[in-house]
């Protein structure tokens, strides 16, 4: 995770992307290996996602380590603690993040099996697969584009973080509006890829899905805005938008809108979460626009 930070800022992106393919293609690789070829089991598994991470952080290591033709090179250096401190501080947002994906994963899954039963939780699953990839390129973007936003802002130049910020919403509302349109055409095949032996959790599949995409066209403008003021060295704003959108507005309406829409209402959740949380963003770019000159 943080070499990949380190090829981006090192203006090498591209080699980035080689090593998160090369590591997902030794996972694969050695899931082969491991569980048809010496009948590991699951313990084969585990030991080829072990592999594969080791793999994504050696080799980045090594060429880092050596002389090289980026602009960033590992070398001698001394602990400093202030420093460590205020990129903790700054990477708070990304924490609750991560966090809070896994309790929101609780409370659906809760409220799922109370409403639904297994079935819901199953349709739960298949969006989620969905979900992730998506979510990963919204989120690729917003990665990608924040260290370029920090350099930016670090030169005073107002005039690029504006250009940056225009261009990255446009980004933004393309991605979301190409993510519903395939959520809504596809719901049908990609429930049947899934599903199909079950007809009962497959109409609930493709009815999750057409409801749960409509937050696909509002969630890059939360995402976005998170990293975006990362990039800021505002650490509590990106920590408060991902607080709101990823856990407190998601849980509230979890809890709330099966009272009303009962099965219904839990997919409805996910989109009233990202239409407050881009609300929220909205306001603090709109709010913080002069200070940062953007």
């Amino acid at each position: 995770y943080e070499f990949q930070t380190f090829f981006v800022t090192a203006e090498k992106p591209h080699l980035g992307l080689a090593v998160t393919v090369l590591a997902g293609v030794a996972n694969m690789g050695l899931d082969a290996l491991f569980i048809a070829g010496f009948h590991w089991g699951l313990a084969g598994a585990a030991a080829a996602s072990a592999a594969s991470q080791i793999v994504g952080g050696v080799l980045p290591f090594f060429y880092f380590l050596r002389k090289n033709d980026s602009l960033l090179r590992l070398g001698k250096t001394n602990f400093d603690g202030k420093a460590i401190l205020k990129a903790l501080t700054n990477g708070s947002s990304e924490f609750v993040t991560g966090v809070s994906g896994s309790l929101v994963g609780i409370f659906y899954n809760a409220q799922l099996i109370r409403y639904a039963g297994e079935n819901g939780v199953a349709a739960y699953g298949v969006i989620m697969y969905v979900s992730m990839i998506f979510v990963a390129i919204l989120s690729g973007f917003s990665s990608g584009i924040a260290p370029v936003v920090g350099f930016h802002y670090g030169a005073e130049d107002k005039d690029e973080l504006k250009n940056l910020r225009k261009k990255s919403i446009v980004v933004i509302i393309v991605l979301s509006i190409v993510m519903f349109s395939l959520s809504e055409g596809l719901a049908r095949p990609f429930s049947w890829l899934f599903t199909r032996k079950d007809p009962a959790l497959m109409d609930i599949t493709i009815n999750a899905f057409r409801l749960y995409s409509f937050g696909y066209l509002l969630m890059g403008v939360g995402i976005f805005g998170s990293a975006f003021f990362t990039a800021l060295n505002n650490g509590g704003v990106s920590a408060v938008i991902s607080l709101l959108r990823t856990l407190l507005f998601q849980i509230g309406f979890v809890i709330l809108f099966p009272l009303i829409w009962e099965l219904n209402g839990i997919w409805y959740s996910i989109t009233a979460a990202e239409l407050l949380a881009t609300i929220v963003t909205v306001g603090f770019l709109v709010g913080y626009r002069k200070k940062y000159g953007y």
